[in-house]
């Protein structure tokens, strides 16, 4: 199985973590145009387009400028720091665990497209719909899909052709998600309360589970989907009746 996690807009530049392994991304050569062109915006114009405020307008002038000079990067499974990547927990990951993540986890990303655990990323902000003059006024999401597409099979196909897609749903556009639903198994599982009588999907836990279930696919080298059905934390449990063939629900 190959998981599809989404990339997080907060970053780090260190880590106490030390991994030997280092990989370079796939679409590097994509990714330095893409840092060139935001590299032009003002701080004013990156608090527009970014939709941020005036501070993280400034950090990411200055990550944009030194893109090309600054020498330190960083493996993506450790320089993003949102609440997905928290609760895989990757304090007490083994040297094993890393091995297996890289050949079993993918990242989308604005940026650098679609990424490995290991490969080397500098710090940045970036939206897909973001409209670039100079790559023929194209947004990311119109960017992406043709270069992305096919990667992603062919990885889903290599890591034995079923993919768990616990990205949000932004990321999907990126993709053309209708050719990889006709070409490998996707298994989007969710995770919802019970609130007032209603199911709810409340983000932080939202977030929260897809990291734990990224964690327990990883520690238990899980490689038949049907295992996830056992899959609990925090109450949550896989609810047959809410469920489809490619759409697992998990209920609090």
């Amino acid at each position: 199985m190959l998981i599809l996690l989404s990339s997080a807009k907060t970053m780090a530049g260190k880590s106490k973590i030390k991994l030997k392994e280092e990989t370079t991304p796939l679409f590097l050569k994509e990714a330095k145009e893409i840092a060139l062109q935001m590299s032009q915006y003002s701080v004013e114009e990156l608090e527009q387009i970014l939709k941020v405020n005036k501070g993280i307008a400034a950090t990411n002038y200055l990550r944009y400028q030194q893109f090309y000079t600054q020498e330190e990067a960083l493996q993506a499974i450790l320089a993003y720091t949102g609440v997905v990547f928290r609760n895989m927990g990757l304090s007490d990951f083994t040297a094993g665990d890393f091995v297996y993540a890289q050949d079993h986890i993918r990242f989308g990303s604005s940026m650098y497209g679609l990424l490995r655990p290991f490969d080397l990323i500098k710090l940045y902000r970036m939206e897909y719909q973001i409209n670039l003059p100079e790559l023929d006024g194209k947004n990311m999401y119109s960017f992406w899909p043709e270069r992305l597409t096919g990667q992603l099979i062919e990885d889903v196909k290599a890591a034995g052709g079923i993919l768990v897609n616990l990205a949000a749903s932004d990321v999907l556009p990126s993709f053309d998600w209708k050719r990889i639903q006709r070409e490998v198994k996707v298994i989007t599982p969710d995770f919802k309360i019970w609130k007032d009588g209603t199911l709810k999907a409340i983000v932080v836990y939202l977030k929260m589970a897809r990291g734990r279930m990224t964690r327990h696919i990883i520690k238990n080298r899980l490689d038949d989907p049907e295992l996830l059905k056992h899959f609990t934390w925090e109450g949550f449990v896989w609810q047959e009746d809410l469920s489809d063939a490619n759409n697992w629900m998990f209920v609090q």
